[in-house]
C-alpha cells in the first residue's frame, strides 16, 4: 500500500475538510505497535468496559482493515491487550484505535500492527458481550462510519468516506 501521510492528505483534500468528507480525530491518542503509520477500511465495534465484541472482530480476518472500537473514553479498564493484538496481527488487520485504555503494552509494541488508545491500564474489561458491531460511532465527536477509510501516522489519525490518494 501507498505510504499516505496524514498532514499530506489534509493538505491536498482541504475540500473535503470544509465539505465534512475528511474528518481529524482529536490529538489524544497514544501510538502503540511497531506500525508507526497504517490505513484500511473502517469496521467499528461500540462498547462500554467489555472486550468480547473486540476479540470477535479480531478473530475475523482483517484484511488490512482498521477496527474502531468505541470504549466511550473510560479510562477505568483496557479494552485491548497483548493477547487480542497477536490475534489482530495474525487476522491481517492494519490496526486498531480504541477510544479507550490499552493493557500489555510491551506485548503489543512487539507486533507488527498498528495501535491508538488514550492510555494504558493495568485492569481487564468486563465479559459480558454487551454492545454492537458495525455500527455509526463517535470518537472524540468524529461521527465514523463502518466503511469508510482511515489513515494514522505519528501526526495524527484521519477518517474519510472515501480512499484517498495523493493528488
Amino acid at each position: 500500500m501507498e505510504k499516505l501521510g496524514t498532514t499530506d492528505l489534509c493538505d491536498e483534500h482541504m475540500d473535503f475538510v470544509a465539505s465534512g468528507e475528511l474528518r481529524v480525530l482529536p490529538p489524544s491518542f497514544q501510538a502503540y505497535g511497531k506500525r508507526r503509520q497504517f490505513a484500511g477500511p473502517v469496521s467499528t465495534v461500540k462498547v462500554f468496559e467489555d472486550n468480547v465484541l473486540v476479540r470477535k472482530a479480531l478473530e475475523q480476518d482483517g484484511r488490512g482493515r482498521v477496527l474502531i472500537v468505541d470504549g466511550g473514553g473510560s479510562l477505568r479498564c483496557a479494552l485491548l491487550g497483548g493477547n487480542l493484538a497477536v490475534l489482530g496481527e495474525k487476522n491481517g488487520w492494519s490496526g486498531v484505535i480504541v477510544n479507550g485504555c490499552v493493557r500489555d503494552v510491551n506485548e503489543i509494541n512487539s507486533c507488527d500492527i498498528g495501535v491508538r488508545a488514550l492510555a494504558s491500564h493495568p485492569l481487564k474489561s468486563i465479559k459480558k458481550g454487551e454492545g454492537s458491531e458495525d455500527a455509526v460511532v463517535f470518537v472524540g465527536g468524529v461521527r465514523i462510519h463502518p466503511g469508510e477509510w482511515c489513515y494514522a501516522d505519528d501526526d495524527g489519525v484521519i477518517i474519510s468516506s472515501m480512499k484517498l490518494s495523493k493528488l
